[in-house]
């Protein structure tokens, strides 16, 4: 600028200055405008808000925070004046202008009727069809919990318009006729819930501290080897869960290998082995090889946990030892004789002879192998029975029954089937104990060590003289109704010493952890010195505790939720892992009920898939969530 100056004429060079300065400072003024101008305007820093004005004058109202035209529903994106007198000179004004004072307040009131009634109609149809989709979901759990066959939902369906339209609920009976309960319908319902239990599972087991798994294979009525895998697992706060992991389909060999790749792919889909704490099973050999059964090549791949048999199997293996087959023999065959095969005549005329003589019993039960409680109930009913059934055989039976009328008379005999009833009634409530779900290892093992202690006692009563026949109602009765039957009591002895001894060569994986077990079931008095050495320090402690000493009338469960983690850190750790353990496959037996009820003879082509979906429906303990599987649907649909 010096230099520019320099070669000026005097007075030229400041007025030149002056128009540079100014230039620049309009380019500047320039630029900051066009900057501001490229900023794009947001409507909500605004704060724009509806005026009341604006439904008198336009006929405008405020919905869901715009305006929007009581005529036409048209919406504008700003709350602006001049917008909204545009929209109504230009569409509205013609014809409404003439409305004014009490008359356009009564127009804008019709208006906004109407559009209340609009909207009513629409959430009143939304509102149908939501409850239409839960009504459809409630009632097919409620038919797969009941083992239902799927095709029965139509019938519940007209049941229950018909019981509106009986009471006078047309409205009622036309929302039923909306639920869609056909059987593909029932079918995909039934896929749904099954879904959300499998999420849950997965959950379960992801956030589990141990868990467990019960295994038993048995075949259906179409002959294919189904293969049962339950898992328990518990959580950090002791809440213990028992579920249907997986029903697997095995339509070829039932060896060790062919369970164990079952089991592998099935808990690997949720985490692997780590957690897992013992598995129980039937006791089969594929199942208990050492070698190439499951419990050999769950070794062989790294996995150490016990591997139990379960421990109402080995009980009704104990059973077995009882020698009385010339007994069961009788009873088997006269019972066959009365109401067995195509005898329906003879089974008449007995009920009707013991309801002529008010029997006690007013029929025989039958006798099967497989099912290891109906033995007590058939002796039970045999032995109540015992001085009917001679003198039925004999008036009404044209066969020659003279051998069995016989037996039914000889005391030795009768002495035989009355230690049997008794025996066989003290082995069967053992078996019902050792049932149910949601039974510790130690509720189990206590049951079996007070049987045993039981088997003592009346080893004791038969060795002494005269017998003391106390705890044996039927032998008993018979001393009270023959008296020379005392003589035939002793040999009883032996019978009990023999299942004395199959109860101490059997349950040998329960006795091995019963140093485990005393500790669970009554910590405060358990021998320090015979527990791991890296928990003798906390039970110690634990034992010493005032606390814990006034809290003795609690077992079990309730007692281990009190020790806090930071003390106990070792011995929590400890409870968690024994209770997250099976001790028998009953529920896995109980299971297999379930499933003959599902895949009958009449259901006899339900695929593999579909009998594991409503088999885990049908067995859960899970609470199902029907308001989350309806607001997971895009589009709920009713039927037409």
């Amino acid at each position: 600028m010096k230099r520019l100056l320099l070669i000026l004429q005097p007075g030229e060079g400041a007025c030149f200055c002056r128009s540079l300065i100014n230039r620049s400072r309009r380019c500047a003024l320039l630029r900051t405008f066009t900057k501001m101008s490229k900023k794009k305007r947001k409507i909500d820093s605004e704060n724009r808000a509806f005026q009341a004005r604006w439904e008198t004058d336009y006929l405008f109202t405020e919905f869901k925070g715009e305006p929007m035209c009581l005529v036409c529903l048209e919406t504008k994106s700003v709350m602006k004046d001049f917008n909204l007198n545009r929209h109504y000179a230009t569409a509205h004004k013609e014809k409404y202008e003439r409305y004014t004072g009490d008359a356009r307040t009564a127009l804008i009131s019709d208006l906004k009727g109407k559009i209340h009634r609009q909207q009513n109609l629409f959430t009143k149809c939304m509102t149908v069809q939501e409850s239409s989709l839960k009504a459809s979901y409630a009632v097919s759990l409620v038919l797969a919990k009941a083992k239902k066959s799927l095709s029965e939902c139509e019938t519940v369906k007209q049941c229950a318009i018909e019981m509106a339209k009986a009471f006078g609920d047309e409205k009622m009976a036309k929302n039923f006729e909306s639920v869609s309960l056909s059987r593909r319908t029932v079918t995909r319902r039934i896929s749904d819930i099954q879904c959300q239990i499998q999420e849950k599972l997965k959950q379960e087991i992801e956030n589990c501290k141990y868990f467990s798994l019960a295994l038993d294979e048995s075949t259906d009525v179409t002959d294919v080897s189904q293969l049962l895998i339950f898992a328990r697992t518990i959580t950090e706060k002791f809440d213990v869960h028992e579920e249907l992991l997986k029903l697997v389909s095995l339509h070829g060999t039932t060896k060790g290998e062919d369970i164990f790749k079952s089991v592998e792919i099935a808990v690997n889909e949720h985490g692997g082995f780590a957690k897992l704490s013992a598995v129980v099973t039937d006791g089969a050999p594929a199942m208990q090889g050492k070698k190439s059964g499951f419990a050999g090549l769950l070794k062989k791949n790294g996995v150490n946990c016990p591997v139990l048999h379960c421990i109402i199997h080995q009980e009704a293996l104990c059973a077995k030892i009882l020698d009385f087959s010339h007994v069961m023999n009788v009873v088997t065959k006269v019972t066959n004789l009365i109401r067995g095969g195509n005898r329906a005549l003879n089974h008449r005329k007995f009920t009707a002879f013991l309801d002529e003589v008010s029997a006690t019993y007013g029929d025989l039960l039958m006798h099967t192998d497989i099912r290891w409680m109906s033995r007590g109930k058939c002796l039970e009913r045999f032995f109540a029975l015992r001085t009917e059934v001679p003198v039925f055989l004999e008036d009404s039976i044209k066969s020659d029954t003279s051998a069995y009328c016989s037996n039914l008379r000889d005391p030795e005999f009768l002495c035989d089937l009355a230690f049997l009833t008794d025996m066989t009634a003290h082995l069967n409530n053992l078996n019902t104990q050792l049932q149910g779900r949601s039974q510790a290892v130690s509720d189990l093992y206590g049951h079996l060590t007070a049987f045993k202690r039981k088997l003592i006692l009346f080893h004791d009563g038969f060795s002494s003289d005269p017998v003391n026949l106390t705890h044996f109602s039927a032998c008993e009765e018979m001393r009270k109704d023959t008296p020379e039957c005392e003589m035939f009591f002793a040999k009883y002895k032996k019978d009990i010493e023999s299942l004395q001894e199959q109860f101490r060569i059997r349950f040998q994986d329960f006795h091995a952890m019963q140093h485990r077990i005393d500790l669970f079931a009554d910590p405060l008095n358990a021998a320090v010195s015979e527990q791991p050495g890296e928990m003798q320090l906390e039970l110690c402690e634990l034992q010493s505790d005032p606390f814990f000493q006034a809290r003795r009338n609690e077992r079990g469960l309730e007692f281990w939720k009190l020790l806090p983690e930071s003390r106990f850190p070792l011995l929590r750790d400890f409870a968690l892992f024994m209770l997250s353990m099976f001790g028998s496959t009953y529920i896995c037996e109980s299971s297999f009920s379930t499933m003959k009820h599902i895949k009958s003879k009449d259901r006899n082509r339900l695929t593999d898939d579909h009998l594991f979906q409503l088999l885990q429906v049908g067995c859960t303990n899970f609470q199902i969530d029907i308001d989350s599987i309806v607001h997971q649907q895009e589009k709920p649909q009713v039927s037409h």
